[in-house]
């Protein structure tokens, strides 16, 4: 009997996890690929005149889509609950107040600095995401690398610490060992000529670092037992890691394959002083069209166009326009009372998304001043999954390490099992890991900041995740207007929980509002 697509997936994350998973079904075709940036959309300078738009949300989307179309002279109002621009592309900094419902208030006590940041939700960038970087480059946001991988990283996994590195290396002098000795045995002669064969056993022997017999006895690539030096002092390898540790720790989750995946590819890059600069920068090229505080309440269709009915500091008001860009994240946008089609509430209402949950300390940098680590991600099957080292401020006396990045990297139950326990709860266990990985100095973790997006107002969850099933029904529904509503956002792309995903699909609403008024 053949093997099924759903038994061999269901094999893949049995033995690797979720993170081999994934990179199977992105090798598999069953998740997208980037395609090429053909830029911002084209409108025609005064297009749009004496056309209004109201744009609900000034996250990345909305104020994407208010930057283009003002330049193309419409109109446009952005209506945001918030006092902030950004949506989840939220920097935290000392003096900044963190709202999470159904939790006590916190306000974050960090001293001032220019990396004394904690990026609540987007972190990094990769080099592929062309309109981002585009938006960046036309704004003037200085970048910088974001060290995403660092070999000296630990992992900790079934119970035992390993350095990224011995990982990464001991595993694959394993697989290459066994490929090489199948090869060797005749396995693969039907496949291989005799020069092929050894050229590729040359070839493995190299890649895996393997001794005499194709054996893999360790390699200084995954670390020193003894250091070289001056003098009388070669460097040793040590002992490597055997099938069993990789089997027993299902081969450290998503952490080894990380790095395939194409948005976590090197080289990565972040924003100078936090990733809210480029939000911050957008804003700043439609700040009298933004209204803040503005708490929409209502969603109409008129026969001119939309009546927006929201609420502000001074009551509630009405707003009409000609259309709308629809940016709110769809749980949040489901309990606002509207005329939306049956078919379209239903497909608002169907989409689930990812609690992700975060936590932040300010801290002496003893991860680089004591055991010389720069930048990179630890990983952890412990339920905070990550240690998120800064990549910015390197040589300064304190920094701000994020100590949990729980989204699903190690398995699907990880993220609201973290959600789910108290703040102390959550900062007990970033700690005890950071301890593992740096022994004696979680005690000089202080000023801890926690935000779940699942229970953050006006978000109420990190990221959308549409099943496959729901591509060709739900999201294809919402792909379309529904009548002079537009509606865009990371959860209207193929790019999920990223800013580029947003951009781009801010720029899909422009081309069809800017359609329709050029039939009109």
């Amino acid at each position: 009997m053949g093997l099924s697509r759903r038994r061999f997936l269901g094999a893949v994350g049995a033995a690797g996890g979720y993170g081999a998973l994934y990179t199977t079904m992105m090798g598999l075709g069953l998740l997208a690929a980037p395609r090429a940036y053909a830029g911002p959309p084209k409108l025609p300078l005064s297009g749009g005149k004496g056309v209004s738009v109201a744009i609900l949300g000034a996250g990345v989307a909305g104020l994407v889509a208010a930057y283009e179309l003002r330049k193309a002279g419409y109109t446009v109002t952005v209506l945001e609950a918030r006092s902030r621009p950004g949506g989840r592309a939220w920097s935290i900094r000392g003096g900044d107040a963190v709202v999470q419902t159904g939790r006590p208030d916190q306000t974050c006590a960090w001293a001032p600095g220019q990396h004394a940041y904690f990026n609540a939700g987007p972190a990094r960038i990769p080099q592929w995401h062309h309109a981002v970087i585009g938006y960046c480059q036309e704004l003037n946001v200085p970048l910088e690398v974001m060290v995403n991988a660092n070999r000296g990283a630990k992992l900790d996994f079934a119970g035992k610490v390993v350095t990224e590195r011995q990982a990464v290396d001991d595993t694959r002098g394993a697989f290459t060992e066994l490929l090489a000795k199948a090869v060797d045995k005749g396995a693969l002669d039907q496949e291989l000529t005799g020069l092929d064969k050894q050229m590729l056993l040359g070839y493995l022997s190299a890649y895996g670092d393997l001794s005499k017999g194709y054996r893999y006895d360790g390699s200084t690539r995954a670390g020193f037992a003894a250091a070289p030096g001056g003098y009388d002092h070669p460097p040793k390898a040590g002992p490597p890691l055997r099938m069993a540790d990789m089997m027993s720790s299902r081969f450290w989750g998503a952490s080894l394959v990380f790095e395939e995946i194409i948005d976590f590819q090197a080289t990565m890059l972040q924003p100078v002083g936090g990733m809210d600069r480029i939000a911050h920068a957008l804003y700043e090229r439609v700040k009298p069209a933004v209204k803040f505080g503005a708490v929409v309440k209502g969603l109409r269709k008129t026969a001119k166009g939309v009546r927006i009915v929201y609420a502000d500091a001074a009551g509630e008001r009405a707003l009409e326009a000609d259309y709308c860009v629809c940016t709110l994240p769809l749980p949040v946008l489901a309990k606002i009372p509207s005329d939306f089609t049956p078919r379209v509430k239903q497909a608002i209402a169907a989409a689930e998304y990812h609690p992700g949950t975060k936590v932040a300390w300010e801290s002496r940098r003893f991860w680089e001043q004591d055991d010389f680590q720069y930048g990179g991600l630890a990983w952890t099957d412990e339920a905070n999954e990550l240690v998120w080292y800064p990549s910015g401020g390197f040589g300064e006396k304190t920094g701000v390490l994020v100590g949990a990045y729980s989204i699903g990297f190690s398995g699907p139950d990880g993220p609201a099992k973290y959600a789910a326990m108290s703040f102390e709860e959550r900062f007990a266990v970033s700690r005890r890991v950071i301890d593992k990985f740096h022994p004696g100095k979680g005690g000089e973790l202080t000023k801890p900041v926690t935000v779940s997006w699942g229970q953050t107002p006006f978000s109420e969850g990190v990221a959308v995740n549409w099943s496959e099933a729901q591509r060709a029904t739900d999201y294809a529904v919402l792909c379309k207007p529904d009548g002079p509503f537009y509606f865009a956002g990371e959860h209207m792309s193929y790019i999920n929980a990223w800013q580029e995903g947003a951009a781009l699909s801010a720029h899909e609403a422009l081309k069809l509002i800017q359609a329709r008024v050029s039939a009109a």
